[in-house]
């Protein structure tokens, strides 16, 4: 009789979700950023949100919510009722960095459903113009006669900017210390003040400063030049050798959202970020969009993981 009674509520549970699924969606939906307005990530959501309420029928309302490099936002989203009516924004920082430098983690990677791996974003070294440095050279030779002097800003301790510059501390030689912000828009506002020197900033944060001279671009850190900054050299081709850090961005849903759910959403994404005019719009603020299954981004978050974790111990970095 408990098998019966069992059964049938399985089957009653599978006809609700799938009754759920083909009505979905019928009212709007939450997309979770867990950090502050003004950063990338706030940028690419807002910038992709309203087609997404187009090909969706409802509306899709950003829900910033900043702090701990993006584990308080990622745990909002994963403790969140898996329906299909709350989606996050995935960082690699938060999702590929913060489970090595964080004794406590507030979710783990199987608290969340992948749904699509959105782009790759280079990080750009952006300096203040009064800083006397214009190309990466002349910034390493500054560095080392002056030893922490310079600063270098993040959008948070252990975030992926933080390990860029750790990382051209230790490949260049040089002693430039680390200020953490609450988030990539804090972080570069403070950098057009001249409280830092420099950041490792994605494109979003950065490109529309950099165009009007407030701020100096020098160098990009991927291992081939930026599709929005051609112009840039890379860090390799500037004389550090073998130096690459790209950062990506994608969409989670919490676990258990039904599978039909997830392959509606990773449809009308990929069918957002495949139009031509969506993809210039992109690489404009250095977007380079990438797409796929909800498997291919599983795969991308589980490798970068594995990579990060060498990196995370070399540098030293710990967070209780």
């Amino acid at each position: 009789m408990k098998s019966i009674c069992r059964a049938l509520i399985m089957a009653s549970l599978s006809f609700a979700a799938t009754a759920h699924a083909q009505t979905y969606p019928d009212k709007p939906i939450r997309w979770i950023v867990p950090w502050p307005p003004g950063g990338g990530a706030d940028v690419l959501s807002r910038m992709l949100s309203g087609r997404l309420a187009e090909l969706m029928g409802q509306p899709v309302i950003i829900d910033n919510r900043g702090g701990a490099a993006g584990n308080i936002g990622a745990e909002v989203a994963a403790r969140a009722i898996p329906d299909g009516y709350t989606i996050a924004f995935a960082y690699s920082g938060t999702h590929s960095i913060n489970p090595h430098i964080y004794s406590k983690m507030p979710f783990r990677d199987s608290d969340f459903a992948p749904v699509i791996w959105l782009s790759m974003v280079p990080q750009v070294l952006v300096v203040n113009p009064a800083v006397p440095a214009k190309t990466v050279k002349e910034l390493i030779t500054l560095a080392r006669t002056r030893p922490g002097e310079l600063t270098f800003g993040s959008s948070g301790n252990g975030a992926i900017n933080h390990l860029t510059g750790e990382l051209f501390n230790i490949r260049a030689g040089t002693k430039i210390l680390h200020v953490p912000y609450k988030g990539g828009g804090p972080a570069s506002i403070a950098l057009i003040s001249g409280e830092i020197s420099m950041i490792f900033g994605e494109p979003a944060t950065i490109v529309q400063q950099v165009r009007s001279g407030k701020l100096r671009a020098i160098a990009v850190t991927s291992a081939a030049r930026a599709k929005a900054m051609p112009e840039l050299p890379t860090l390799a081709e500037s004389g550090i050798a073998d130096y690459e850090v790209t950062s990506w961005n994608g969409v989670l849903a919490p676990a258990a959202t039904p599978r039909e759910i997830v392959n509606r959403l990773n449809a009308e994404f990929n069918r957002m970020i495949a139009a031509p005019s969506m993809q210039a719009r992109m690489l404009e603020f250095g977007f380079e969009p990438t797409g796929g299954t909800p498997e291919r981004f599983g795969s991308l978050i589980r490798d970068e993981l594995a990579k990060w974790a060498p990196v995370v111990k070399a540098a030293g970095i710990k967070i209780d």
